[in-house]
């Protein structure tokens, strides 16, 4: 498989082999999640993958091919940028009915440009020597004079918290949120900083008591010698169990607009939705599969199971803008 790992804001052209034969792949997803799926489906089919692998700048270099664009397929590591491209007019449909039946009506756009492929939930992770009992938690508790100075947060701007934020909007609208976003703020052991891991590290180390994280990061954890004393120094809540429950987001794919190997591209994509692929899927990023015959790893199962936020992630995103404009105005990185 040829791949290209780039990581610059605005990526710079490159040529990509059109066959009939190959498909490329623009991924915001990493290798160790897209190699062993595209390398089984490669040995099955006979169909070369060519992966493009970008930590930004993916919709900026659609638009600015245009037509001649080598991307077959767009993989993504979260809704917002699903949408992008959609929005962007960078994608087209794909009505292939083995789509609809390996994956809920929930996960896939209902004009057919996007699909899911896995979840994840956004968790509370909570000491487990300074937070009794925190199988109650709930997003809103964050916020209470309970946790004052006992939070630790990466940027609300990343698009992780921009999504919750987004649904949290659209559960209690923008004034009541944006007083949830200036308790939030006012609980913070320290600024917004580092990523989802970093956060478990500083419960470890003492700087703060609770943390927002997605929920694959603690099997990460777990498997990582040097970050397991991090996990293993936390428990993972699933929160709002009692109300509206905990809120998901997605990776998924779609269609480049202009793909040159429609068909390849099109086995490829009922390929990554199916049995072997999704648990391949997975397992390797401990996320939840989207096809409901496929069963989570061992260690994703052993979080039990939990009541997800029902609210469709189409009207989430409708609350993109005003979430960008709520953490403006009340200065929530600064």
């Amino acid at each position: 498989m040829k791949k290209w790992i780039l990581g610059l804001a605005l990526l710079p052209a490159l040529s990509l082999q059109v066959q009939a034969d190959e498909v490329n792949v623009y991924s915001y997803r990493q290798p160790f999640l897209i190699e062993p799926i595209t390398d089984a489906f490669t040995e099955e089919t006979g169909i070369k993958v060519n992966v493009l692998y970008a930590k930004s700048g993916i919709a900026e270099k659609l638009s600015r091919e245009g037509k001649y664009s080598p991307a077959d397929i767009v993989l993504t590591s979260d809704f917002n940028r699903l949408l992008e491209v959609k929005y962007k007019g960078l994608t087209q449909a794909n009505k292939d009915s083995h789509l609809r039946e390996n994956i809920p009506e929930e996960f896939r756009d209902n004009e057919r440009h996007w699909f899911a492929l896995t979840t994840r939930a956004r968790v509370i992770y909570a000491s487990k020597d300074r937070v009794p009992s925190p199988e109650s938690l709930t997003y809103e508790d964050l916020a209470s004079e309970q946790f004052k100075g006992r939070v630790c947060v990466r940027s609300g701007k990343h698009p992780y918290n921009i999504s919750l934020i987004s649904s949290m909007i659209a559960h209690h609208g923008e004034t009541e949120t944006k007083e949830w976003l200036t308790k939030l703020k006012s609980n913070l052991a320290r600024k917004p900083q580092g990523n989802d891991r970093s956060q478990v590290k500083a419960i470890k180390e003492g700087v703060c008591d609770v943390s927002l994280g997605n929920s694959y990061y603690y099997g990460k954890m777990l498997e990582n010698e040097e970050q397991r004393p991090w996990a293993e120094a936390v428990k993972i809540i699933f929160p709002n169990q009692h109300d509206r429950g905990a809120h998901i987001n997605i990776s998924g794919m779609a269609m480049a607009k202009y793909a040159p190997n429609k068909d390849s591209a099109k086995k490829l994509m009922r390929y990554l939705t199916g049995e072997k692929a999704q648990s391949l899927y997975a397992s390797a990023n401990m996320e939840y599969p989207v096809n409901e015959l496929v069963e989570p790893s061992d260690i994703v199962k052993s979080w039990g199971k939990f009541k997800a936020d029902d609210l469709p992630l189409y009207e989430t995103v409708l609350h993109r803008e005003a979430a960008y404009k709520l953490l403006d105005e009340v200065k929530f990185d600064l």
